[in-house]
């Protein structure tokens, strides 16, 4: 077997999504596991990695032999930390080479076509990156714990903490807030022993119920979509500040934000080119293996 081929790894907070093509672009297998945020574990965002792309190659009806004339282009969410990358790129691969960047790096290469842009990916996390004259420049994205504002996982959180107000008289109590307090256990001490163990992606679960919510017009998921927004808003006026004139929406959110943005983004909001896993597929095509 002499053809190479090309492994492509879209890692997010909630997914992970493989593709494996050959050497013309043609894909030949595809996979999906679970979350690859690398700031969940290196051997976390490496178990799902390993995992969707033996479920693309399995769909390929390729063997380890294919793996070894393979290179792969990983995009992971909290790639954007340089320690978390080297650990990606240090562990044990059965892949020619590899190159790792950020889950925002691979959505901006696919969305411009390689050319100057910018994108706000908004899921269960947020971030956003702007290629203007070469540079790149990342906006946000450090994750759950300091950044991601405009994310499912932050909007989310939100929505439990008002619950949890609400339980105590300190903020209005309405729909919403009652089903959010179900789904955290029934009382403000369940919701503690439940966020214990939560996670980002448990946080995000909420939002359809916001949306559901403020579709019927409960003030409370009202505010909580707005606030949502502005978030969005202030990143969107910051890559514009860096010089970006055309800005791609990625994620889960985009049709939420697009709908709701200011009138000032109708300028800049293009559609995008491609997605993030034709950004790690073009990834993978820079890996070079070790001498």
């Amino acid at each position: 077997m002499s053809e190479r081929f090309y492994l492509g790894i879209d890692g997010g907070g909630t997914t992970c999504r493989a593709r494996v093509t050959d050497a013309a672009g043609r894909t030949l297998g595809e996979g999906v596991a679970g979350a690859a945020n690398v700031t969940l574990g290196v051997d976390v965002s490496v178990a799902a990695i390993l995992q969707a792309a033996d479920s693309a190659f399995a769909a390929a009806g390729l063997d380890a032999a294919a793996k070894a004339k393979t290179r792969g282009g990983f995009g992971l969410a909290g790639a954007n930390v340089p320690s978390l990358a080297d650990g990606v790129r240090a562990a044990r691969w059965p892949f020619a080479a590899i190159a790792v960047a950020s889950d925002a790096e691979i959505a901006c290469l696919g969305a411009h076509g390689g050319g100057d842009g910018a994108i706000l990916i908004a899921g269960t996390g947020s971030q956003g990156l702007a290629i203007v004259g070469g540079k790149t420049t990342t906006v946000g994205g450090w994750g759950f714990a300091v950044s991601d504002d405009a994310s499912g996982a932050i909007l989310g959180r939100a929505a439990a903490r008002a619950a949890v107000s609400a339980v105590d008289g300190l903020e209005q109590q309405t729909a919403l807030t009652d089903a959010v307090m179900a789904g955290l256990g029934g009382s403000p001490a369940h919701a503690v022993e439940w966020a214990a163990t939560a996670k980002p992606r448990d946080y995000a679960a909420f939002v359809p119920l916001v949306l559901d919510h403020a579709a019927q017009h409960d003030p409370v998921a009202n505010q909580l979509l707005a606030n949502a927004v502005a978030e969005a808003a202030h990143l969107l006026d910051r890559l514009v500040a860096l010089g970006a004139r055309r800005v791609c929406l990625m994620g889960g959110l985009t049709d939420v934000y697009l709908a709701r943005l200011p009138e000032r983004f109708a300028t800049v909001m293009v559609p995008p080119q491609g997605d993030a896993m034709d950004g790690a597929l073009a990834l993978a095509r820079t890996a070079v293996p070790k001498q």
